[in-house]
């Protein structure tokens, strides 16, 4: 393609006869793409690109010092070929023809950011709503911005703006955590996207925001939360039944099919069906496999009566109307769960997660080995110490005082043992 000719930019010489002004000389450099050069008052110059296509999604970014004052070093000070080269890499790859069109190659906003991920969430069989959850609290003006133009201080303002609002920290964090996926899958597959540590560092999450939600609930209040919800809703109180028991996540027990009850008469237990951590590359491979969790006798009896007429490769937990619970199960016993919890006088803090925090204490404090607790929870022995070894001790009281010595002196009418 010709190179673009406007002798006013061309040098440093002809550049230093434009008037000083806070708007910026434009040179059309491809279809839709210009470059701007803004003479200040100083004497040094900036480059700057300008995507324009006629959509709101139109954008102008500074990229660099021009080489008014100081040589060109083609990575912060630029000469005017390479500004030209500079602005049509950032505003659409290396496309240097006339003939190339705009369309499609505008950088991605952090809305279409949110969109790709969204699509990558379907592909890989995970939940959708990692997408879509930051849309809901993000402005129009930062879903609306190419994903390489985002600075730390922009996102942590807006992320500090969320604290003291509708979310708790530990919710903010977990959107914090969907959109810096989004973004770093936007900065994978678009290599103009070279601010990463923008992301990283005003995305950061806030300390300490998950402590409050590892509730411990005593045996007592467990088997309340059981029967409360049974009288609630039959279906819903057999679902919280298998997480009580089970210690799974609610998204793993909506998974459950009929074939995965095995109903031994001594020794009954259900395949779970794992929660797919890992990672993109085997996901949907952990989704798919199980690992055993003893159930009692009880809660079998219950499960083999709710599945007689139903396929084996059916839902073995399903809704009071026969549907799934789905792979969002809270949409669906949120508002169900919410009155339980109401009733019992818990506090809004309690949620089915309380049902597997406790499951994990209950089998630690039983002197069940780590390693153990680990596997039969779909955890590590390494999270669980991480996560639950500061709990123990508030609930260990009885355990702790077994070793406690007493060193009064002996009454006069007792004899102590040889050593």
């Amino acid at each position: 393609m010709p190179k673009p000719r406007k002798i006013a930019l061309e040098t440093p010489t002809a550049r230093a006869k434009l008037p000083p002004r806070k708007a910026s000389y434009f040179v059309r450099v491809a279809p839709n793409v210009a470059l701007g050069y803004r003479r200040n008052q100083s004497g040094f110059g900036t480059w700057s690109v300008r995507f324009a296509d006629g959509s709101p999604n139109g954008w102008l970014r500074k990229f660099g010092t021009a080489d008014d004052l100081e040589p060109a070093n083609n990575k912060s000070v630029f000469n005017y070929d390479q500004a030209i080269k500079q602005a049509r890499t950032l505003a659409r790859g290396d496309a240097d023809t006339e003939t190339d069109t705009a369309s499609g190659f505008a950088p991605i906003s952090v809305d279409g950011a949110l969109t790709a991920y969204e699509r990558d969430l379907e592909t890989r069989q995970s939940s959708i709503y990692n997408a879509r959850m930051p849309r809901k609290h993000l402005t129009p003006a930062l879903l609306m911005k190419p994903v390489s133009m985002l600075s730390a201080n922009e996102l942590k303002r807006w992320r500090d703006g969320l604290i003291g609002g509708e979310l708790v920290d530990a919710s903010i964090n977990r959107m914090l955590k969907c959109l810096r996926a989004a973004l770093n899958l936007a900065a994978r597959l678009d290599k103009r996207i070279q601010n990463k540590d923008a992301w990283t560092d005003g995305l950061e999450s806030l300390s300490d925001a998950d402590n409050a939600r590892n509730v411990i609930l005593t045996d007592k209040q467990v088997t309340a939360f059981v029967r409360a919800s049974y009288a609630h809703d039959a279906a819903l109180g057999l679902y919280v039944d298998v997480l009580a028991e089970s210690g799974a996540r609610a998204s793993q027990a909506s998974r459950l099919l009929v074939s995965d009850l095995i109903a031994h008469p001594k020794a009954p237990r259900v395949s779970m069906p794992k929660a797919g951590k890992g990672g993109a590359k085997n996901r949907t491979k952990q989704k798919a496999e199980r690992y055993s969790v003893a159930i009692s006798e009880r809660l079998a009896n219950r499960l083999k009566v709710a599945a007689v007429g139903r396929a084996d490769d059916a839902p073995l937990l399903v809704q009071a109307d026969g549907t799934s619970w789905g792979e969002r199960p809270n949409d669906n016993y949120g508002d169900g769960i919410s009155a339980v919890v109401a009733n019992l006088k818990f506090g809004s803090e309690v949620t089915m997660g309380a049902l597997r925090h406790s499951s994990i204490v209950r089998a630690l404090l039983k002197g069940i080995p780590v390693r153990v607790v680990a596997a039969s929870h779909n955890s590590s022995t390494v999270q669980i110490e991480r996560t639950y070894s500061k709990h123990i001790l508030d609930h260990a009281d009885d355990l702790q005082r077994r070793a406690l010595l007493d060193h009064d002196e002996p009454a006069d009418n007792v004899v102590a043992l040889a050593s």
